[in-house]
């Protein structure tokens, strides 16, 4: 990692001393999770997936051990402490509740977003609470070196009091097979990064207005293709994130342009940025702050990338929270908080209309 002017894009691995079980080797968990874990060091103990002839061909390309013929399997192999689930959000609960019953089971690392709806996030939150298990949700992008950066830019007061945030998407997700059969695209499986995340950097938002169109490329019928949403937050705080999940034509010849881009303005300074996952390269930053740089823009600068590198503080976080007993940073509780403002945006579209989130129990 380059200089970052004193600032710490990437966590400190303090643990790593569990067996991790992996459900699931699609292109996330063998592109993404798996290749961080192996620059991290930590011990993979068993995976499986629906089709075990592609859990083995990812067994053998990372020299996991263990190949189970089906994810239940596994979460009964008695070698496994932390359970890494990536399945899709309607098939995950009925795992994480077997795993709340293995005695052997410490913690479970589910995906995002982490059930089809807020009530089904509720009772597995309480069902965790009960079993006296850890279960942590992968809100990866708090672990963006970027957002960590502006994070500590924003808590060391640089900016002076935030005003306005947005961040832009323009760019074209890959979407699974399985949204298909949903009646939730955009908002509930991209959008939810950026609503976590403004969530992250300044509290809990008051308010939401979701507007949105469908995509034209998206073949299969959806509701929330394109979308806009407008956070209000009580300290005055103004946030808007934008999905444009068309980004223009793409097809052979056309110079498309894909990016992501965000911007927080402050009364004493502005950053701004850029998240590299559309181009695979790191993430960026610049600042400029009446209070610390002279009203000059300074660029930290780090050659770690969201993909695969926050995968590392994901598991990070959940190892160190199993060994000390503490929360974890990423706990199931505060993700019922973003599932509610999810939620919200789902009613403010339907009913076109702010939606306060003091309309929703959490």
């Amino acid at each position: 990692m380059s200089d970052a002017h004193g600032f710490k894009p990437d966590v400190e691995v303090r643990e790593r001393g569990y067996g991790i079980g992996c459900i699931g080797a699609g292109m996330i968990m063998a592109e993404v999770h798996l290749a961080a874990y192996r620059e991290a060091g930590f011990t993979v103990a068993a995976i499986a997936s629906r089709t075990p002839a592609k859990a083995a061909a990812v067994a053998e390309r990372y020299g996991i051990a263990t190949v189970h013929d089906t994810p239940e399997a596994l979460i009964e192999d008695p070698a496994v402490a932390i359970l890494d689930i990536a399945f899709p959000p309607d098939r995950q609960p009925a795992l994480i509740r077997r795993a709340l019953a293995q005695p052997h089971i410490k913690a479970i690392l589910a995906q995002k977003p982490l059930a089809l709806d807020l009530a089904e996030a509720r009772r597995l939150r309480d069902e965790a609470a009960a079993a006296g298990k850890i279960l942590s949700v992968n809100q990866n992008m708090r672990f963006d070196q970027a957002m960590r950066v502006l994070k500590q830019i924003l808590d060391r007061g640089d900016l002076g009091t935030p005003v306005i945030a947005t961040i832009e998407m323009r760019a074209i997700p890959h979407w699974q097979g399985f949204l298909a059969d949903y009646d939730r695209l955009t908002l509930a499986n991209m959008s939810v990064h950026h609503l976590d995340v403004l969530r992250f950097l300044f509290g809990e938002p008051d308010e939401i207005y979701t507007t949105a169109r469908q995509d034209p490329r998206t073949a299969f019928a959806h509701k929330d293709g394109i979308t806009v949403s407008t956070l209000k937050f009580p300290t005055g705080v103004l946030a808007v994130s934008m999905e444009d999940v068309w980004s223009g034509p793409r097809e052979e010849g056309f110079d498309s342009d894909i990016y992501i881009k965000w911007r927080v303005e402050g009364t004493d300074g502005v950053a701004q940025g850029t998240i590299g996952w559309p181009d695979g390269k790191p993430s960026t930053l610049r600042y400029a702050s009446k209070r610390s740089t002279g009203g000059h823009w300074v660029e930290p600068r780090w050659s770690t990338m969201w993909f695969p590198h926050a995968f590392i503080g994901v598991m990070e976080q959940l190892q160190y929270a199993v060994r000390t007993g503490t929360e974890p940073e990423l706990s199931v509780a505060d993700n019922v908080r973003t599932m509610a403002l999810v939620e919200a945006g789902y009613r403010s579209m339907a009913e076109n209309r702010p939606v306060r989130l003091a309309e929703f129990a959490v």
